[in-house]
């Protein structure tokens, strides 16, 4: 996940339409397991939890059940499964993957090679977040060190993305973080030398899980120049089964992909205007969200959220556009027909998820935002930059269930598994809910 700000305006032409949101089989990613987060934003990419009761309802966040000092910084989310955390981390400047159980008690580290190096706004190489399904845990460093475990924290394999796919060029650090989908591993490296005028060094890469082979490789094209070539969001898998795909969204243009072999399926620009009206640092840091075959795509400074209706392999209907209001690191969550918009500067925006209609504006924070946040059993839990944990109702009016100041700068996202919230801040992995 990535940790970055001050994204500039792209202007855009605001294009009205409604429509019905219908939940059919077909487009349907499994939900997310309530008793596990195993990835960045959970199991179905989308930033909901199943789980119903996380300690007391009234005040979910009131019992610290244990906090666990962390050695270093990093923007990496917490992932859960079972009786398992991991953790990726900085220890000074060495990188490192870390196990602890559900009582808060280390049970392995593993150190990856390289060293971190800082970036903008507090972030470094251990940006991506961790992966797991609860046989295996795979990790990827912002240096390309990736590594996949198993529980016990035995090597299953391990690679450097930079010896095998080209050098890293990019501005402020690979942040993206691999998604895992059916025993497949896919990764996006978007970047590029910025003054160079070859624009094709963006890789979509599909890895065995497993084994770490890889399935596939192709080039994404794109006509992106200077820092709009530079790509900080992570993919996501939209459909399912036969009808499922890739979704890129860096670089200037929004992607669909297949999985068998990444073949690009279809294309939406309009992020960035052409010609006298381009704006060369436009970088794309917030990722897009699929839920119920609704996709929200954000932009960046304070620019466009479309909205768009996914459909098979077909490209998707475009069916709103909000002229302005994307949120600049926050990623979009989609619930109960609202859409929720973290603004960089911690204001809140909720959308009719079928016309893009902006329903309420309200100031949660009064710092910057970067964490993406999470719903469970009606809340929405948001993460202040400050470390300032709220939970809210997730619906228009945003009433406030529950506050608690942690007083730990953070940009990670919250984590809810197994009767428990986990937030990571800059010192510390802490664990909220059921003792």
């Amino acid at each position: 996940m990535s940790v970055f700000a001050r994204f500039g305006f792209c202007p855009v032409v605001r294009v009205g339409c409604s429509f019905f949101i219908a939940s059919l089989a077909f487009l349907a990613i499994p939900a997310a397991n309530g008793d596990n987060w195993g990835q960045w934003r959970g199991g179905s990419f989308d930033s909901i939890s199943g789980e119903s009761s996380v300690g007391e309802q009234a005040s979910p966040i009131s019992s610290e059940i244990w906090k666990y000092d962390l050695p270093g910084s990093a923007g990496a989310s917490p992932v859960v499964w079972g009786d398992r955390i991991f953790v990726s981390t900085t220890d000074g400047e060495a990188l490192q993957l870390i196990c602890l159980d559900t009582d808060g008690q280390k049970q392995w580290q593993r150190n990856l090679p390289g060293v971190s190096k800082s970036a903008m706004d507090n972030s470094n190489t251990a940006s991506p977040s961790p992966i797991t399904d609860g046989q295996h845990v795979w990790v990827m460093m912002g240096n390309g060190a990736m590594a996949c475990f198993d529980l016990d924290g035995k090597e299953v394999w391990a690679k450097d993305l930079q010896v095998v796919y080209g050098k890293f060029s990019i501005q402020f650090g690979m942040s993206t973080t691999p998604i895992l989908h059916e025993g497949r591993l896919y990764l996006t490296l978007i970047h590029g030398k910025m003054k160079d005028k070859a624009t094709s060094e963006g890789k979509l890469i599909c890895l065995d899980a497993t084994s770490g082979e890889e399935v596939w490789n192709v080039t994404r094209k794109t006509d992106a120049v200077f820092e709009c070539k530079h790509g900080y969001t992570s993919p996501i898998i939209v459909g399912n089964g036969d009808l499922a795909a890739l979704v890129v969204h860096a670089a200037d243009y929004t992607t669909g992909h297949a999985l068998a072999d990444g073949k690009e399926l279809w294309r939406f620009g309009g992020i960035n205007p052409k010609g006298e009206d381009y704006n060369r640092t436009l970088r794309l840091v917030a990722s897009p969200v699929e839920h119920q075959g609704l996709m929200v795509v954000p932009t960046a400074k304070k620019g466009a959220v479309m909205g768009y209706r996914i459909s098979g392999k077909d490209k998707p209907e475009t069916v709103w556009r909000l002229e302005r209001g994307t949120p600049d690191v926050a990623s979009p969550v989609v619930f109960q027909g609202l859409v929720f918009l973290a603004g960089e500067k911690g204001v809140m925006s909720v959308l009719d998820s079928s016309s893009g209609k902006v329903l309420n504006k309200k100031r949660l924070l009064a710092d910057r935002h970067r964490s993406t946040p999470v719903v469970f059993d009606g809340k929405l839990i948001v993460l202040g930059r400050d470390g300032t944990v709220s939970v809210f109702k997730a619906d228009k009016d945003l009433e406030l269930i529950a506050e608690r100041k942690l007083n730990e700068q953070s940009v990670a996202s919250p984590a809810v598994a197994g009767g428990r919230i986990y937030i990571r801040t800059a010192k510390a992995l802490h664990a909220f809910g059921a003792p």
